[in-house]
Order: C-alpha cells, then structure tokens, then sequence
C-alpha cells in the first residue's frame, strides 16, 4: 500500500520538482497540498500547488495556508529565486480547480485525526501552517505518523544569512514550536541538500524523457541554474526539497543523527538551527549525511515517468 503523505509547499521551482515526483512515485499517495508562503505569496502558492497536481493528472486537495508568519512581519518573497510566478520565467497559468474551503491547518488535523498513525507531512516550506496545526489540535503531534522538514542545518550554515536556511528564517518562531512538540520529525537540511545537485543536462534527458513535465521543469530550472551560477559560479542546482521526498522513499540514502533540536528567534543569528541543550525536547531525526550520486539518480529515474504515470491516470 501506497504511503500517504501531504506537502505542506510554498512552490516553487525545486518545490515543483519535490512534487513531480512524488506524483510519479506509485510508493506515495498525496492525498492533499497545503499552502504556505516564502518563495511566492500564499495566493499564488495555492495557485501553482493546484496548477501541479492539474499537470499531473493528479486528484488531490490543496488548501491554502497562512499569508503571515506567526509573529513577524513577512518577509518579501523570494522572487530572485523562483521568479515572481514561481516558476521562473514560465508564464502564470490560472488552473481549473480552486482550493478546499478549509484552512491549511485545518485541513491537517482534520485529515490526520482521520487516519491515526497513517499520515506523513512533508513540509518543504516555512513551518507555520504546522505550528497553527499544533495550536488548533495539539493531538496532530500523536495523529500524524511523521514530519519531515526540508529546512536548516545543523552546522552554522545558511543560505539566507551566513548561519540561517530559507525556510526556517521565514518563520523561525513556529519552526521552533515544531521542533518543540512531541512527534516525529526529521529535519533534512543544507547539511545533505546541498550536497546533491542536477545539471542542464540532467534536465535536458528529463525533459526528453517526459516532453510535458519534464520539459515544464527543464523551462522553470532555467532560471533556478542562474540564481546558482551567479552564487556558486557553477551552474547546476541544490536538491532542496526533492530531498525530503527522498527521505520517505529512500531513507537508506541518508546517514541520521538523533538530537533535540531549537531555533534562535531574535538577534543576530536569528533562524539558526542548533542543538537544544536544557533536555526538554525530544529528538529528532537530523540528515547529517547523503550518497548524493544515488539521490540524484534516484529523482531523475523516478521523474524521467512523470508523462507515462501521468497519462495513465488520464486513462484510468
């Protein structure tokens, strides 16, 4: 049977690509998207999130998340990056379906309560949604099977600021009610996300492979490859969030470290993930280490079928 999972999103280029995947994973079921900003407004991640699963052939729900961080004022989105429609220069597209009347958060406990211990949430966006689940239904830290996050790092390392990650300085105030509550949660960083990384070609061949999304990730990756040329002075990209897909599906590709985890909310290193060292805290599950030539392998075998397993669900 099929692992169910919902994709707590912001999308998105690499967002698109984490989805495309788990899309074309007959292993995972995506029984629903919630919303979230960070690199585009809430609005338009909803949007591109129906958009994808459109694509896709994919029935699944989307709910819209929270617009704001718990806190603080939002920061800008991060268009430099993902272009001002998420994908950068592929043009906006208004999809078919609308989203679920249901809040994000609510559409967690909801859909978690439903099905006790069956669920894993992949948050591959700022955690606010999941920290609003939290205050709504606490019970959502016993009902949903697991958490994965794609954000921080457990060195001083950042892509934000020197010591902070994207997604967690978003909203550092609930990734640190995430870390803090009693769940599951494995936390799969630049520590590993950075250390795998696609070429041009890489997607020339997907978008060979499957003309429709492969080409559609091909075109969006364009911009991606020179937001990194211009910062690393190659051009290729990070496997951020297909990462966490990974990390579902091939866990043995990845090498875990267990320790209590929290985020610095205010002053200079704000965003920073570190150790928690008062022993309140569970542990959690950090990604310290990747076979990164087999994870990249693995998401260009899986997402090389997006157009078959698509059509076929057009068929079906």
């Amino acid at each position: 049977m099929a692992q169910k999972i919902i994709i707590d999103t912001d999308p998105g280029i690499d967002d698109a690509m984490a989805i495309h995947m788990a899309f074309a994973d007959p292993r995972l079921d995506v029984i629903g998207m919630t919303s979230i900003f960070g690199n585009v407004p809430t609005n338009i991640a909803t949007r591109n999130a129906i958009r994808l699963a459109e694509m896709a052939n994919y029935k699944t729900i989307v709910a819209g998340g929270a617009q704001i961080p718990l806190v603080r004022p939002a920061e800008p989105p991060a268009d430099f990056v993902h272009g001002a429609e998420g994908f950068g220069t592929v043009p906006a597209a208004i999809p078919a379906g609308t989203a679920d009347a249901r809040s994000a958060a609510e559409f967690l406990c909801e859909t978690c309560a439903a099905a006790p211990d069956e669920i894993i949430i992949c948050a591959v966006g700022p955690l606010t949604n999941l920290a609003l689940a939290l205050r709504l239904d606490p019970a959502i830290a016993d009902n949903a099977k697991s958490v994965i996050i794609m954000g921080g790092s457990a060195g001083y390392h950042g892509n934000v600021t020197a010591c902070a990650e994207a997604n967690i300085w978003n909203d550092p105030d609930a990734a640190d009610a995430v870390f803090a509550a009693n769940w599951d949660v494995t936390m799969v960083g630049l520590d590993v996300t950075e250390k795998t990384q696609c070429t041009p070609d890489d997607f020339d061949q997907l978008a060979m492979s499957s003309p429709r999304i492969g080409g559609f990730l091909r075109d969006a990756a364009e911009f991606y490859f020179d937001f990194h040329e211009e910062k690393t002075g190659v051009r290729s990209c990070f496997m951020h969030d297909p990462s966490a897909i990974l990390a579902i599906t091939e866990p043995d590709l990845f090498e875990f470290e267990a320790m209590p985890m929290r985020v610095v909310c205010d002053g200079e290193e704000i965003g920073r993930t570190m150790r928690h060292e008062k022993g309140d805290r569970p542990d959690i599950k950090v990604a310290m280490d990747v076979k990164s030539d087999m994870a990249r392998q693995k998401f260009l075998a899986v997402v090389a079928n997006a157009d078959s397993i698509s059509e076929s669900r057009k068929v079906g």
